[in-house]
């Protein structure tokens, strides 16, 4: 077998993030500020967020950001990450499609996020703050905010969505032991935690309760900002490293994918995979399928409507166009704890609305028969949310044997 897993070097490991929006004709629609329904200005911004993230989130025209050094530096302790093609699930499969995934599973989190959470964390410490403050679901963001924040000697307080902080508890050790405060959200804390729970005192909580207490700390609290693990510009802009890699690494064995898979609860992860190759798609220059595979408890895409909506419960952020639940849905408690956001990345978004991309909600059952499936296959066991994709990917590939088509078919892990 040929090409089982395609390393780049330390030096192939991207100089620069990709900025979609710059070849976006349509471009996302802004922040608005609930206030005044005007778009949310920079100032606005920079008692939320850090000055330089202000920047990256409000620009829609610069193509290409430098990555610091310094954050290469860091990146360089599990970066690059491989590209493996996964020979054993398509004999198993007995299909003919060419299955690849990208493995972003080398790091202590376990997960893209550490990503944008080293870049979120060196830009805060840059500004000279004191610490960040943010949400977690799953507890994925959470623990990489958690790394990043010690690496660079700042205080990280992280309010987590209280079913998942009762079903997770090894999850909130690893955050503690990265010096981390957790605390399960909705919270006594908080102004706005303390009226949630009085409207719903037996709530499990919601991204949208944890992100209003995370906000609310963070403003009340000098030298603090708040930093979000996913749904915002600047996030995808970081994520873009996972595509670019993946981008490079084809070029190399001389392939290119024709179906991109991901999968998405606020879209950091889905977005910064199709990244480039969303690219290339909107400048005319190549032409992909690209599908995002979601939790059908939690359907923003597949059931949502495309609407201005609050990113949170406590209607304190800004509003987002976007594909959305409505910001009082709370999901069920299920096994993809980080798949729960009730909206989408504001970019994805548009580019669903616009056709460009596909959308699949899979229940829980379903998806856990794929994860098992490829992990008896490839030794992996995978991510409830990575396995949203691999049930993708896993139908793609038996339609491809169905029709007797050899296609590549590629998918993140």
């Amino acid at each position: 077998m040929e090409n089982y897993r395609i390393y780049l070097t330390e030096e192939e490991i991207p100089t620069h993030y990709y900025n979609l929006r710059a070849d976006m004709s349509k471009k996302p629609a802004p922040l608005l500020n609930p206030g005044t329904l005007q778009p949310m200005t920079a100032e606005e911004l920079k008692g939320v967020f850090c000055e330089e993230l202000v920047a990256q989130e409000l620009d829609n025209d610069t193509r290409l950001f430098e990555i610091p050094e310094e954050v290469r530096e860091y990146y360089k302790t599990y970066r690059p990450s491989p590209l493996i093609r996964a020979y054993n699930l398509e004999k198993k499969l007995g299909t003919p499609a060419r299955i690849y995934y990208k493995f972003e599973g080398n790091n202590t989190s376990g997960s893209h996020k550490l990503n944008s959470a080293i870049a979120q964390a060196y830009y805060a410490k840059k500004q000279g703050l004191t610490g960040i403050t943010t949400e977690t679901g799953a507890g994925q963001w959470g623990t990489a905010l958690s790394m990043a924040s010690a690496y660079f000697g700042l205080d990280c307080k992280v309010f987590m969505v209280k079913g998942s902080y009762e079903q997770k508890p090894f999850r909130r050790d690893v955050m503690t032991t990265y010096g981390a405060s957790v605390t399960p959200s909705p919270s006594d804390t908080t102004e706005v935690g303390r009226r949630i729970l009085e409207a719903f005192p037996d709530t499990a909580g919601s991204l949208g309760c944890a992100i209003s207490e995370a906000v609310e700390a963070a403003v009340t609290q000098e030298g603090y900002r708040y930093v979000l693990g996913s749904v915002l510009n600047q996030v995808l802009l970081h994520q873009s490293i996972i595509g670019l890699e993946a981008h490079k690494a084809f070029s190399k064995i001389g392939e290119s994918p024709d179906i991109i898979i991901g999968c998405t609860g606020g879209g950091s992860n889905l977005g910064g995979l199709i990244a480039p190759f969303m690219g290339e798609k909107l400048r005319g220059e190549k032409d992909y399928r690209f599908i995002a595979a979601e939790p059908a408890s939690c359907p923003s895409f597949t059931r949502g409507k495309y609407l201005y909506d609050f990113c949170d419960t406590g209607n304190v952020c800004p509003l987002a166009k976007m594909y959305t639940l409505g910001n009082g849905f709370m999901p069920a408690p299920n096994h993809a704890g980080g798949l729960r956001f009730h909206g989408m990345s504001t970019i994805l978004s548009e580019i669903y609305d616009q056709g460009l991309m596909e959308a699949r909600a899979y229940e829980q059952t379903d998806v856990f028969d794929a994860a098992v499936t490829f992990a008896r296959a490839e030794g992996i066991l995978p991510a409830p949310e990575s396995s949203h994709a691999i049930r993708a990917a896993i139908d793609e590939a038996m339609l491809c044997k169905e029709s007797g088509e050899e296609k590549t078919r590629y998918r993140i892990l």
